[in-house]
């Protein structure tokens, strides 16, 4: 079992870049992980944004977010991050990140694909 825990949430002001992690628990190996952020708007279905496979590949994102998020992981420290550039208050969400036990080159931002996912960090942007 994988305990993800999040953090770097809180109020943020408009356009001051936003870093956000996610700690993978050492019980399985993080490496082995396909690995995703979401986020759940009030009111909104959540979205996933942004995913990153466990074998290199290529991150997928979000159409409307790609060039102002980053996703990227740190295996050694089980550490999964999303950087979010110039946010702005459709930005604020819940954010959570999620993995599931996949060796691969791909990876989806579909829920239904991720088995584990933690209990979310809120993000409030507003001046």
């Amino acid at each position: 079992r994988v305990h993800l825990v999040e953090t770097g949430g809180g109020p943020v002001q408009p356009g001051v870049p936003l870093t956000l992690s996610c700690q993978g628990s050492d019980v399985l190996p993080f490496r082995d992980y396909n690995l995703a952020w979401f986020r759940q708007a009030p009111g909104k279905e959540r979205e996933g944004i942004a995913c990153i496979p466990s074998r290199g590949g290529n991150a997928l994102y979000a159409d409307d977010l790609e060039g102002r998020i980053a996703i990227s992981r740190d295996n050694a420290n089980h550490l999964l991050s999303l950087q979010i550039d110039n946010p702005n208050p459709g930005d604020t969400a819940m954010y959570s990140c999620a993995g599931v036990h996949r060796i691969a080159s791909v990876c989806s931002r579909a829920a239904s694909d991720y088995t584990h996912f933690g209990q979310g960090t809120q993000v409030t942007v507003s001046s």
